[in-house]
């Protein structure tokens, strides 16, 4: 076990924030940390690193225990280049390392007595065990692995951080806290600012990870694929749950049933009991039998009312009439955005057709201009090339993720009233409860509220324009785990026409009919949701394979050339002599270091345990350039 909280409480203040709270993280635990928005998680996170005193109650931690932190959106910064950042956390075997070649520049001298030379041939004897035993000779390999998972394997690793955006600096502070491998890895929402390629790296890279994993995400496709356990914060109080996220929903949802029924049945029996000591009490014959019953409702412990955290949303997107069957048709577009400098164009020859009922999904890599096709698409933006047509009868409702739409010096109440005269006061107080603003709140400028609150606005706005196309642009940013939930219901159960852009991959499993996956030159049209979307690429891998020899000039036929064959058959045979060459080498390795664990094997003879440790430190130097040319062989064969 690694660390345990034991019946913990803790207070801001008189107000209570974390109660009564139990658990245990053992090894390899992998912990999904869910609740709304203010439960405490933070708040329990420092309590377990240490950062906060619990007011009652203990935490117990394994000793010497190794924990790292990754804060929400906290990047790196500094003059530091990516490179050498990436080598702090092997400082330590860095600096073995560092007294390792001391040492065997100490031991290369002639000058050297028997008992120094001993006592160096012993120490340095140490260090190689330690440094071998913390994979010092894989440290290149490491660093490299982690920083092409995570999204920087065409980044010059000699760039200096300060230069970096905000997404990249914490994508590298993750990459960094992973490569320090504590034994309890804390992460804050770590699915910011990472696409579906690195997120999906990240999935895998965490469910090996040697270490436990405590993960605090909105993102529920991460928590399903990586925990096995969630930990729920509600109402100051902790409920853990065996499985994944998606288990979890399906277990609390058994819980409050039964919990419910449990209520109800115990508040009939009060009641039944309360009845019969009210009619019988005073009577001779009966009060008896009612003292009885008094004591048994005294002793009774009672239920307490089941409690939901919040009000759900109330969404629905209702229209008024129907479109033409072809809502859209696109053909040929091409985008160019921004002046000057800033210029850049973003696809070209793009098609795509939209009909009635269709729910569209549009996904692709960061800046491929999925945005930025909605806008041209709205004709907020020009397209430079290509044409398209929306039906007659569409009716457009627009969610933009930036929410630049909402004005910025006018109330919540105002802001939704201004687009709707002809409604009355009640009617617009009644939408905005509906989305959960409601009392002082619907006075609040538009530009002090929440990011949250700026959706559930522009959700309210979008019920009023009934519009039957919705083109939604990442609609689920800033919203909590309850909130996205909702809104996946509602635009299930819309009947008209939806296009949006998303990265939320839970709500492209449960949402759309169609996924269209958007490059720099072409889209590709995907049937079914997220899931088929994965199955389909993966099939895609063998005839991208087969397809790629007809790049190879002369090949008019689509075989392999003999020239390319050959060229094959020489990287496959280079590889395989590489690999026995490795292992070979790190058999003899392994007998040399046992050499040194038994000095009586040189007979006394220091010089020649000398020249021994010199020759296997020579021997590990041309392992890490066999496997650094392996790994560069492994890349090249993957490109």
């Amino acid at each position: 076990m690694l660390l345990s909280l034991q019946h913990v409480d803790v207070y801001f203040g008189k107000i209570p924030i974390l109660l009564d709270i139990n658990g245990e993280i053992q090894d390899k635990a992998r912990i999904g940390l869910v609740g709304p928005n203010g439960a405490g998680k933070t708040t329990l996170l420092n309590t377990m690193l240490g950062l906060i005193e619990p007011e009652k109650g203990t935490v117990a931690a394994k000793p010497h225990l190794k924990t790292g932190y990754l804060r929400q959106n906290s990047g790196l910064s500094g003059k530091n280049t990516i490179y050498d950042e990436m080598l702090l956390p092997f400082s330590p075997l860095l600096r073995t390392k560092e007294r390792m070649d001391a040492l065997s520049l100490q031991l290369a001298s002639p000058s050297l007595g028997k008992e120094e030379t001993k006592a160096l041939t012993e120490e340095l004897s140490r260090l190689q065990i330690a440094f071998e035993a913390g994979d010092g000779y894989m440290i290149d390999v490491k660093i490299k692995t982690v920083l092409n998972g995570m999204g920087f394997q065409d980044k010059d690793h000699s760039t200096v951080i300060d230069t970096l955006s905000g997404g990249e600096k914490t994508r590298l502070a993750l990459a960094k806290l992973l490569l320090s491998e504590p034994e309890l890895l804390i992460l804050d929402e770590p699915t910011n600012h990472l696409d579906f390629k690195t997120l999906t790296w990240l999935e895998e890279y965490l469910l090996s990870y040697k270490g436990a994993v405590i993960t605090v995400s909105h993102d529920r496709y991460f928590l399903d694929q990586v925990a096995t356990e969630i930990w729920e914060i509600e109402f100051n109080r902790m409920r853990t749950f065996r499985g994944n996220y998606s288990k979890y929903k399906q277990l609390k949802q058994e819980l409050m049933a039964r919990w419910e029924k449990e209520y109800d049945a115990q508040q009939e029996e009060i009641a039944d009991l309360k009845d019969y000591i009210a009619r019988n009490l005073v009577r001779a014959t009966t009060a008896k039998s009612a003292q009885s019953r008094v004591k048994k409702l005294q002793r009774m412990e009672v239920i307490d009312r089941p409690r939901e955290y919040a009000k759900k949303m109330a969404l629905r997107f209702d229209f008024d009439r129907d479109p033409v069957k072809e809502v859209l048709n696109a053909e040929d577009l091409s985008l160019t955005v921004g002046e000057g400098p800033q210029k850049k164009h973003l696809f070209d020859h793009l098609s795509l057709s939209v009909r009635k009922g269709d729910k569209i999904a549009i996904i692709g890599e960061n800046g491929v201009g999925k945005s930025s096709l909605l806008k041209a698409l709205l004709g907020e933006i020009p397209f430079c090339g290509g044409k398209y047509r929306w039906g007659k009868e569409v009716k457009i409702a627009y969610f933009d993720q930036e929410n630049k739409r909402l004005p910025p010096y006018s109330s919540a109440l105002d802001a939704l009233w201004n687009k709707n005269k002809s409604r009355t006061e009640l009617e617009i107080r009644s939408m905005l409860g509906k989305v959960l603003l409601s009392g002082e709140d619907v006075y609040k400028p538009v530009s002090i509220l929440s990011g949250g609150e700026k959706a559930k606005l522009s959700f309210a706005i979008l019920m009023m324009e009934r519009g039957n196309v919705l083109v939604l642009d990442e609609p689920t940013n800033h919203l909590d785990l309850p909130s996205k939930e909702t809104l996946e219901e509602a635009l299930m159960e819309f009947s008209g026409t939806l296009l949006f852009v998303s990265h939320d991959r839970y709500l492209l499993s449960r949402v759309p009919q169609k996924i269209i996956e958007l490059y720099p030159d072409h889209v590709h049209v995907y049937p079914g949701n997220y899931e088929a979307y994965l199955k389909a690429k993966e099939n895609e891998k063998p005839l991208l394979e087969k397809k790629e020899p007809k790049k190879e000039p002369k090949n008019s036929g689509g075989r392999k050339s003999k020239e390319q064959k050959a060229r094959e058959a020489e990287a496959r045979a280079k590889k395989k002599a590489l690999e026995d060459e490795i292992a070979a080498l790190e058999e003899k390795i392994a007998s040399m270091e046992d050499d040194l664990l038994h000095p009586e094997r040189f007979e006394g003879n220091y010089q020649a345990m000398d020249d021994h440790c010199i020759r296997l430190e020579e021997e590990k130097t041309k392992l890490s350039q066999l496997e650094e040319a392996w790994f560069m062989m492994l890349e090249e064969e993957e490109e």
